[in-house]
Protein backbone atom coordinates (compact mmCIF):
# COMPACT_ATOMS: atom_id res chain seq x y z
CA UNK A 1 0.00 0.00 0.00
CA UNK A 2 1.10 3.55 -0.68
CA UNK A 3 -0.26 6.43 1.40
CA UNK A 4 -0.20 10.15 0.80
CA UNK A 5 -0.07 12.25 3.96
CA UNK A 6 -0.68 15.96 3.50
CA UNK A 7 1.19 17.90 6.14
CA UNK A 8 3.41 14.90 6.79
CA UNK A 9 6.07 17.08 8.38
CA UNK A 10 3.74 18.56 10.98
CA UNK A 11 3.13 17.44 14.56
CA UNK A 12 0.23 15.08 13.90
CA UNK A 13 1.20 14.32 10.30
CA UNK A 14 4.66 13.10 11.24
CA UNK A 15 3.22 10.90 14.00
CA UNK A 16 0.88 9.29 11.46
CA UNK A 17 3.79 8.86 9.04
CA UNK A 18 5.87 7.09 11.69
CA UNK A 19 3.08 4.60 12.40
CA UNK A 20 2.56 3.93 8.70
CA UNK A 21 6.28 3.36 8.12
CA UNK A 22 6.36 1.03 11.12
CA UNK A 23 3.63 -0.99 9.41
CA UNK A 24 5.70 -1.23 6.26
CA UNK A 25 3.53 1.17 4.27
CA UNK A 26 5.18 3.24 1.54
CA UNK A 27 4.57 6.90 2.41
CA UNK A 28 4.63 10.10 0.40
CA UNK A 29 4.38 13.43 2.22
CA UNK A 30 2.99 16.59 0.65
CA UNK A 31 4.09 19.70 2.53
CA UNK A 32 5.36 23.21 1.93
CA UNK A 33 8.73 22.45 3.51
CA UNK A 34 11.40 19.77 3.53
CA UNK A 35 11.83 17.68 6.68
CA UNK A 36 15.07 15.78 7.43
CA UNK A 37 13.26 13.56 9.95
CA UNK A 38 11.00 12.27 7.16
CA UNK A 39 13.96 11.70 4.90
CA UNK A 40 15.60 9.55 7.60
CA UNK A 41 12.43 7.42 7.63
CA UNK A 42 12.70 6.88 3.88
CA UNK A 43 9.59 8.94 3.18
CA UNK A 44 9.18 10.43 -0.28
CA UNK A 45 8.68 14.18 0.07
CA UNK A 46 6.84 16.39 -2.37
CA UNK A 47 6.85 20.12 -1.77
CA UNK A 48 3.83 22.09 -2.82
CA UNK A 49 0.83 24.22 -1.93
CA UNK A 50 -2.58 22.74 -1.15
CA UNK A 51 -4.12 25.61 -3.12
CA UNK A 52 -2.50 24.31 -6.32
CA UNK A 53 -4.88 21.61 -7.62
CA UNK A 54 -2.50 20.28 -10.27
CA UNK A 55 0.26 19.85 -7.69
CA UNK A 56 -2.05 17.97 -5.30
CA UNK A 57 -3.34 15.69 -8.06
CA UNK A 58 0.23 14.90 -9.10
CA UNK A 59 1.27 14.22 -5.50
CA UNK A 60 -1.54 11.67 -5.10
CA UNK A 61 -0.59 9.66 -8.19
CA UNK A 62 -0.29 5.90 -7.60
CA UNK A 63 -1.44 6.20 -3.98
CA UNK A 64 -4.06 3.93 -2.42
CA UNK A 65 -5.20 6.14 0.46
CA UNK A 66 -4.91 9.78 1.53
CA UNK A 67 -4.57 11.13 5.05
CA UNK A 68 -5.46 14.81 4.71
CA UNK A 69 -3.88 16.31 7.82
CA UNK A 70 -2.54 19.64 6.54
CA UNK A 71 -4.44 22.79 7.46
CA UNK A 72 -3.92 26.39 8.42
CA UNK A 73 -4.40 26.46 12.18
CA UNK A 74 -3.98 29.24 14.72
CA UNK A 75 -6.17 31.97 16.15
CA UNK A 76 -5.45 34.84 13.79
CA UNK A 77 -5.16 35.59 10.09
CA UNK A 78 -7.21 36.65 7.10
CA UNK A 79 -10.28 34.63 6.23
CA UNK A 80 -9.01 34.34 2.64
CA UNK A 81 -5.82 32.62 3.82
CA UNK A 82 -7.77 30.16 5.96
CA UNK A 83 -10.25 29.51 3.17
CA UNK A 84 -7.52 28.81 0.60
CA UNK A 85 -5.70 26.34 2.85
CA UNK A 86 -8.62 24.63 4.54
CA UNK A 87 -11.49 24.75 2.05
CA UNK A 88 -9.85 25.08 -1.35
CA UNK A 89 -7.09 22.73 -0.19
CA UNK A 90 -9.66 20.09 0.77
CA UNK A 91 -11.47 20.56 -2.54
CA UNK A 92 -8.18 19.86 -4.28
CA UNK A 93 -7.53 16.76 -2.18
CA UNK A 94 -10.98 15.41 -3.10
CA UNK A 95 -10.27 16.14 -6.77
CA UNK A 96 -6.92 14.34 -6.47
CA UNK A 97 -8.59 11.25 -5.01
CA UNK A 98 -11.12 11.08 -7.82
CA UNK A 99 -8.56 11.83 -10.54
CA UNK A 100 -6.29 9.04 -9.31
CA UNK A 101 -8.95 6.47 -8.49
CA UNK A 102 -8.20 6.58 -4.75
CA UNK A 103 -11.13 5.18 -2.79
CA UNK A 104 -10.23 6.14 0.81
CA UNK A 105 -9.73 9.54 2.43
CA UNK A 106 -9.11 10.04 6.15
CA UNK A 107 -9.62 13.71 6.97
CA UNK A 108 -8.37 15.46 10.12
CA UNK A 109 -11.15 17.71 11.39
CA UNK A 110 -11.54 19.64 14.62
CA UNK A 111 -14.04 19.69 17.51
CA UNK A 112 -14.10 23.48 17.11
CA UNK A 113 -16.50 23.00 14.19
CA UNK A 114 -19.34 22.50 16.70
CA UNK A 115 -18.25 25.13 19.25
CA UNK A 116 -20.83 27.90 19.63
CA UNK A 117 -19.27 29.64 22.63
CA UNK A 118 -21.20 27.72 25.28
CA UNK A 119 -20.34 24.68 27.39
CA UNK A 120 -20.12 21.28 25.68
CA UNK A 121 -20.30 18.53 28.29
CA UNK A 122 -20.30 14.98 26.99
CA UNK A 123 -21.45 16.05 23.54
CA UNK A 124 -21.49 13.47 20.76
CA UNK A 125 -21.45 13.55 16.98
CA UNK A 126 -25.09 14.65 16.84
CA UNK A 127 -24.03 18.16 17.83
CA UNK A 128 -24.89 20.57 14.99
CA UNK A 129 -22.63 23.05 13.28
CA UNK A 130 -23.33 26.51 14.78
CA UNK A 131 -24.74 29.36 12.71
CA UNK A 132 -21.95 31.71 13.78
CA UNK A 133 -18.20 31.35 14.24
CA UNK A 134 -15.94 33.87 15.95
CA UNK A 135 -12.77 32.88 14.09
CA UNK A 136 -11.85 31.82 10.55
CA UNK A 137 -10.23 28.54 11.62
CA UNK A 138 -13.36 26.78 12.95
CA UNK A 139 -15.51 28.28 10.21
CA UNK A 140 -13.31 27.03 7.37
CA UNK A 141 -12.74 23.67 9.04
CA UNK A 142 -16.52 23.25 9.32
CA UNK A 143 -16.97 24.06 5.63
CA UNK A 144 -14.21 21.62 4.69
CA UNK A 145 -15.53 18.81 6.87
CA UNK A 146 -19.06 19.14 5.49
CA UNK A 147 -17.64 19.01 1.97
CA UNK A 148 -15.47 15.96 2.70
CA UNK A 149 -18.31 14.01 4.29
CA UNK A 150 -20.72 14.98 1.49
CA UNK A 151 -18.20 13.54 -1.01
CA UNK A 152 -18.53 10.09 0.52
CA UNK A 153 -19.95 7.62 -1.99
CA UNK A 154 -19.37 4.44 -4.01
CA UNK A 155 -16.15 5.73 -5.57
CA UNK A 156 -14.63 7.42 -2.52
CA UNK A 157 -15.12 6.62 1.16
CA UNK A 158 -14.43 9.51 3.51
CA UNK A 159 -14.24 9.85 7.28
CA UNK A 160 -13.44 12.82 9.52
CA UNK A 161 -11.65 12.58 12.86
CA UNK A 162 -11.90 15.41 15.38
CA UNK A 163 -8.92 15.16 17.78
CA UNK A 164 -9.18 17.70 20.60
CA UNK A 165 -6.15 19.69 21.81
CA UNK A 166 -3.34 17.39 20.71
CA UNK A 167 -0.20 17.53 22.85
CA UNK A 168 2.94 15.53 23.60
CA UNK A 169 6.61 15.27 22.63
CA UNK A 170 7.31 17.12 19.40
CA UNK A 171 4.46 19.59 19.91
CA UNK A 172 5.19 22.77 17.96
CA UNK A 173 2.00 24.63 18.86
CA UNK A 174 -0.01 24.10 22.06
CA UNK A 175 2.60 23.25 24.70
CA UNK A 176 5.30 25.70 23.50
CA UNK A 177 2.71 28.53 23.46
CA UNK A 178 1.60 27.78 27.01
CA UNK A 179 5.18 27.57 28.26
CA UNK A 180 6.28 30.75 26.45
CA UNK A 181 3.35 32.77 27.80
CA UNK A 182 3.98 31.51 31.32
CA UNK A 183 7.67 32.41 31.15
CA UNK A 184 6.77 35.88 29.87
CA UNK A 185 4.32 36.36 32.74
CA UNK A 186 1.41 36.72 30.29
CA UNK A 187 -0.64 33.68 31.26
CA UNK A 188 -3.89 34.39 33.10
CA UNK A 189 -6.62 32.06 34.22
CA UNK A 190 -9.97 33.08 32.73
CA UNK A 191 -12.81 32.69 35.18
CA UNK A 192 -12.93 30.52 38.28
CA UNK A 193 -15.24 27.69 37.19
CA UNK A 194 -13.56 24.25 37.06
CA UNK A 195 -14.50 23.71 33.39
CA UNK A 196 -13.68 20.22 32.16
CA UNK A 197 -11.90 19.89 28.81
CA UNK A 198 -10.70 16.98 26.70
CA UNK A 199 -7.20 16.66 25.34
CA UNK A 200 -5.52 13.88 23.38
CA UNK A 201 -1.96 12.58 23.53
CA UNK A 202 -0.23 12.63 20.15
CA UNK A 203 0.26 8.85 19.88
CA UNK A 204 -3.43 8.24 20.59
CA UNK A 205 -4.49 10.78 17.95
CA UNK A 206 -2.23 9.22 15.33
CA UNK A 207 -3.37 5.68 16.14
CA UNK A 208 -7.01 6.75 15.72
CA UNK A 209 -6.24 7.75 12.13
CA UNK A 210 -4.83 4.33 11.29
CA UNK A 211 -7.76 2.59 12.95
CA UNK A 212 -10.13 4.66 10.82
CA UNK A 213 -8.16 3.80 7.68
CA UNK A 214 -8.33 0.08 8.52
CA UNK A 215 -12.11 0.19 8.69
CA UNK A 216 -12.76 2.63 5.87
CA UNK A 217 -14.01 1.51 2.48
CA UNK A 218 -16.99 2.48 0.32
CA UNK A 219 -20.18 1.43 2.06
CA UNK A 220 -18.49 0.65 5.40
CA UNK A 221 -19.91 1.59 8.79
CA UNK A 222 -17.49 4.48 9.29
CA UNK A 223 -17.80 5.98 5.79
CA UNK A 224 -19.33 9.43 5.69
CA UNK A 225 -19.09 9.95 9.46
CA UNK A 226 -17.23 12.22 11.88
CA UNK A 227 -15.72 11.03 15.17
CA UNK A 228 -14.51 12.89 18.25
CA UNK A 229 -11.10 11.70 19.42
CA UNK A 230 -9.70 12.37 22.90
CA UNK A 231 -7.97 10.68 25.81
CA UNK A 232 -11.35 10.12 27.42
CA UNK A 233 -10.09 11.80 30.60
CA UNK A 234 -11.87 15.18 30.94
CA UNK A 235 -9.81 17.41 33.22
CA UNK A 236 -10.36 20.93 34.59
CA UNK A 237 -8.73 23.20 32.01
CA UNK A 238 -6.43 25.08 34.34
CA UNK A 239 -5.42 21.92 36.14
CA UNK A 240 -4.25 20.57 32.77
CA UNK A 241 -2.42 23.81 32.01
CA UNK A 242 -0.70 23.67 35.39
CA UNK A 243 0.32 20.04 34.84
CA UNK A 244 1.93 21.04 31.54
CA UNK A 245 3.71 23.92 33.28
CA UNK A 246 4.92 21.55 36.00
CA UNK A 247 6.36 19.29 33.30
CA UNK A 248 8.31 22.33 32.11
CA UNK A 249 9.48 23.10 35.66
CA UNK A 250 7.27 26.19 35.95
CA UNK A 251 4.91 27.29 38.74
CA UNK A 252 1.13 27.11 38.31
CA UNK A 253 -1.03 29.95 37.02
CA UNK A 254 -2.34 31.97 39.95
CA UNK A 255 -3.58 35.26 38.49
CA UNK A 256 -6.94 35.44 36.74
CA UNK A 257 -9.36 37.72 34.91
CA UNK A 258 -13.09 37.41 34.40
CA UNK A 259 -14.52 35.87 31.21
CA UNK A 260 -16.24 39.15 30.39
CA UNK A 261 -13.00 41.09 30.69
CA UNK A 262 -11.15 38.55 28.55
CA UNK A 263 -13.83 38.76 25.85
CA UNK A 264 -13.71 42.57 25.88
CA UNK A 265 -9.91 42.50 25.60
CA UNK A 266 -10.21 40.04 22.73
CA UNK A 267 -12.65 42.31 20.90
CA UNK A 268 -10.36 45.32 21.28
CA UNK A 269 -7.27 43.34 20.26
CA UNK A 270 -8.97 42.09 17.10
CA UNK A 271 -9.77 45.64 16.03
CA UNK A 272 -6.25 46.89 16.78
CA UNK A 273 -4.54 43.96 15.05
CA UNK A 274 -6.42 44.73 11.86
CA UNK A 275 -4.08 47.71 11.40
CA UNK A 276 -1.73 46.94 8.51
CA UNK A 277 1.44 47.76 10.43
CA UNK A 278 0.82 45.12 13.09
CA UNK A 279 2.21 41.63 12.66
CA UNK A 280 1.75 38.37 14.52
CA UNK A 281 -1.17 37.23 16.65
CA UNK A 282 -3.02 39.36 19.20
CA UNK A 283 -2.61 38.31 22.84
CA UNK A 284 -6.33 37.57 23.08
CA UNK A 285 -9.27 37.03 20.70
CA UNK A 286 -12.99 36.52 21.27
CA UNK A 287 -12.73 32.88 20.22
CA UNK A 288 -9.89 32.14 22.66
CA UNK A 289 -11.69 33.98 25.47
CA UNK A 290 -14.75 31.77 24.95
CA UNK A 291 -12.73 28.56 24.72
CA UNK A 292 -10.73 29.25 27.88
CA UNK A 293 -13.84 29.97 29.94
CA UNK A 294 -16.07 27.06 28.91
CA UNK A 295 -16.24 23.30 29.24
CA UNK A 296 -15.67 21.26 26.11
CA UNK A 297 -15.40 17.53 26.47
CA UNK A 298 -16.91 14.87 24.28
CA UNK A 299 -18.38 11.40 24.33
CA UNK A 300 -15.99 9.14 22.41
CA UNK A 301 -18.22 6.05 22.55
CA UNK A 302 -18.71 6.11 18.76
CA UNK A 303 -14.95 6.02 18.13
CA UNK A 304 -14.55 3.20 20.63
CA UNK A 305 -17.39 1.24 19.00
CA UNK A 306 -16.83 1.86 15.29
CA UNK A 307 -13.06 2.35 15.14
CA UNK A 308 -11.98 0.11 17.99
CA UNK A 309 -10.28 3.19 19.43
CA UNK A 310 -8.64 2.80 22.82
CA UNK A 311 -6.45 5.69 24.10
CA UNK A 312 -3.43 3.60 25.10
CA UNK A 313 -1.36 6.46 26.55
CA UNK A 314 -2.96 7.97 29.66
CA UNK A 315 -2.58 11.59 30.73
CA UNK A 316 -0.24 10.58 33.56
CA UNK A 317 1.99 8.50 31.29
CA UNK A 318 1.94 11.13 28.56
CA UNK A 319 2.97 13.88 30.95
CA UNK A 320 6.02 11.86 31.99
CA UNK A 321 7.06 11.62 28.34
CA UNK A 322 6.33 15.30 27.85
CA UNK A 323 8.54 16.26 30.79
CA UNK A 324 11.42 14.24 29.37
CA UNK A 325 11.02 15.81 25.93
CA UNK A 326 10.77 19.37 27.28
CA UNK A 327 13.99 18.84 29.21
CA UNK A 328 15.83 17.37 26.22
CA UNK A 329 14.51 20.06 23.84
CA UNK A 330 15.32 22.89 26.25
CA UNK A 331 11.80 24.29 26.10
Amino acid sequence: MKALVTGGGGFLGSAIVRLLVKRGVSVRSFSRGDYPALARLGVEQVRGDLGNRAAVIKAAAKCDIVFHVAAKAGIWGSYQEYYRANVTGSENVLAACLANGIDRLVYTGSPSVVFDGSDVEGGDESLPYPNHFEAPYPRTKALAEQMVLAANGPALATVSLRPHLIWGPGDNHLVPRIVAKARAGKLRRIGTRPCLVDTVYIDNAAQAHLLAADRLKPGSQVAGKAYFISNGEPTPLWEMVNRILAAAGLPPVTRSISPGTAYAIGTICEWIWKLPQLRGEPPMTRFVARELATAHWFNIAAARRDLGYVPDVSLDKGLVSLKEWLSEAGI
